[in-house]
C-alpha cells in the first residue's frame, strides 16, 4: 500500500464499531415467475384533445415501451382494461377521465442472488453486504429479484421497547441509497422514518457541497458520511492520489428510454478521490480506494473510465467516460418479446455486471445517537492487496478465530 493510500484510510476519524447482534444471512429464494405489473393512467383534458383511441394513446404516450404492433398485440391479449372493462379493440374511442390500466404479464426475471449479509443491526438502522448481481430498487427487467423485495419478505422483530413509542417505526427497512446492479458491498438501510430523513440528508448534503465553492484546500466542513469502495481498473495509475471532478450528465443511448449517465460538462457537479493502493504490473491493472463526495449514478465507473482507466471487465464504459461504442444499434420495430415489448438492446445497458467495484467502508454519525462508527464489509479476493490475501489465507488455515466461527473474520475491520 502507497503512503498516499494509508494517509487515506486514516482520514475519517471514527471508531471501529463492533455489531451489537451476532452477524447473520437472511434471503427467500426468488419464485420462477414474478407477479406482473399494473401501470395506470386517467385521461386528462388535454390528453383526450390528443388522441381520440386506445391504440394512439398508448402508441403517442409509451413509445419507449413497445412499437406500434406491440401495442396492438397487448389489446388483442386483453392486457389493458378501460374503466374496469377488458379492452380488445385498438380503434376504441376514449372519453375525458377514462381509467386505463395495462396489465403487463408476469415474467422469468434473470438471474440474482437472493441471499443478503447482515453486518450491522440496531433499532434504527441496518446495514447489509449486497451482493454482485442483485439490484436495490426495482427497474427495468427486475422487478421482484431486487434487495427491497427481501427486506420486505422477511418477517423483522419488533424494535424495543422504547422504539414501540416511538411514532416513526416502520414496518421494515427500507435502502437509503443505491448500489449499481454489479457492485457489491455496503448498503446502509433505515428501520425508521427519522432515520431515514437523516441519513438521506447526510447523502444530499455530500453531494450538494461539491458544488458549492472550495476553499484552497478543497476540503469542505465535516461530513457526516463518508463511503470507500475498491476496485480494479485497467492500466497503470501513475500518481498515487488523483482527485477526479468531471461532470455527469445524462445523454443519449437506445435502449434506456430515461438516458445514459456520462461524462458531460453540462452534468452536475461530481468529485471522487482515487487513491492507489498497489499497481498489479504484469497485469496492467491497478487496485484503487475510491472516495466518493459526491453520488453521481454509476460515478465511479464514469470517473475512473473519464482519466483514461476503466474498471476491468466493464461492459459499458469505455475510455473518457463515455459509452464504449461509437456506432449503436437502435431497438428494431420488426422484432419485440411474446408480450408486445422490445427486445432488450443487443448492447450493453448500466445494469449489466462483470466489473469489478465493492463499497468496502462507511464511515458515519449514527442518525440517532450521534455516535461515529465505522463498518467494513469483506473483500472479494480479486479487490485484496497482497498483504490482505496473504492475511487472508493465514484466517483460513487457523482452525477457529475469536467468534468461534471456522474460517470467518469479523464484520468491521
Amino acid at each position: 500500500m502507497t503512503a498516499a493510500a494509508a494517509a487515506a484510510a486514516g482520514e475519517i476519524p471514527a471508531e471501529e464499531t463492533p455489531p451489537p447482534r451476532a452477524p447473520y444471512s437472511f434471503g427467500r429464494p426468488w419464485p420462477e415467475l414474478n407477479e406482473g405489473l399494473s401501470y395506470t393512467d386517467t385521461l386528462r383534458c388535454a390528453d383526450a384533445d390528443a388522441t381520440s383511441t386506445l391504440i394512439e394513446f398508448y402508441s403517442t404516450n409509451y413509445k419507449s415501451s413497445a412499437p406500434l404492433p406491440g401495442w396492438i398485440q397487448r389489446i388483442r391479449n386483453g392486457q389493458i382494461t378501460v374503466d374496469g372493462e377488458v379492452a380488445t379493440d385498438p380503434d376504441m374511442t376514449l372519453g375525458e377521465g377514462s381509467k386505463l390500466v395495462y396489465h403487463r404479464l408476469p415474467w422469468q426475471e434473470p438471474f440474482a442472488p437472493h441471499l443478503l449479509d447482515v453486518l450491522y443491526e440496531d433499532d434504527d438502522m441496518i446495514v447489509l453486504n449486497k451482493p454482485s448481481g442483485l439490484q436495490v430498487l426495482p427497474k427495468g427487467l427486475f422487478q421482484q429479484r431486487t434487495v427491497l423485495a427481501q427486506l420486505q419478505l422477511k418477517d423483522w422483530k419488533m424494535p424495543s421497547p422504547f422504539c414501540l413509542k416511538r411514532k416513526d417505526v416502520q414496518t421494515h427497512p427500507v435502502p437509503v441509497h443505491r448500489l449499481g446492479r454489479g457492485t457489491s458491498g455496503l448498503l446502509l438501510c433505515a428501520k425508521t422514518k427519522l432515520a431515514k430523513a437523516r441519513l438521506a440528508a447526510y447523502f444530499a448534503d455530500g453531494t450538494t457541497s461539491v458544488g458549492k465553492r472550495r476553499d484552497e484546500t478543497g476540503i469542505c466542513k465535516p461530513r457526516k458520511i463518508s463511503k470507500f469502495y475498491r476496485a480494479l481498473v485497467t492500466g497503470i495509475l501513475e500518481n498515487d492520489e488523483v482527485m477526479i471532478t468531471q461532470p455527469i450528465g445524462v445523454i443519449r443511448y437506445p435502449g434506456v428510454a430515461e438516458g445514459l449517465y456520462a461524462a458531460c460538462s453540462s452534468g452536475k457537479p461530481s468529485m471522487s478521490k482515487v487513491c492507489v493502493l498497489e499497481r498489479l504490473e504484469h497485469q496492467n491493472q491497478t487496485l484503487v480506494q475510491v472516495e466518493i463526495h459526491s453520488g453521481r449514478p454509476h460515478q465511479i465507473r464514469i470517473h475512473l473510465a473519464y482519466i483514461g482507466h476503466p474498471l476491468v471487465d466493464d461492459p459499458l464504459y469505455g475510455i473518457g467516460g463515455q459509452p464504449k461504442f461509437d456506432e449503436l444499434e437502435s431497438c428494431s420495430t420488426d422484432s419485440f418479446a411474446y408480450d408486445g415489448g422490445y427486445e432488450r438492446p443487443l448492447q450493453p445497458v448500466p445494469g449489466d455486471c462483470g466489473y469489478h467495484l465493492h463499497a468496502h467502508r462507511l464511515a458515519l454519525c449514527h442518525p440517532i445517537t450521534n455516535e461515529m462508527m465505522k463498518i467494513t464489509a469483506p473483500l472479494p479476493q480479486i479487490l485484496q492487496t497482497r498483504e490482505e490475501q496473504q492475511d487472508t489465507a493465514k484466517q483460513l488455515c487457523e482452525p477457529f478465530n475469536f467468534h468461534g466461527q471456522p474460517g470467518l473474520s469479523s464484520t468491521t475491520q
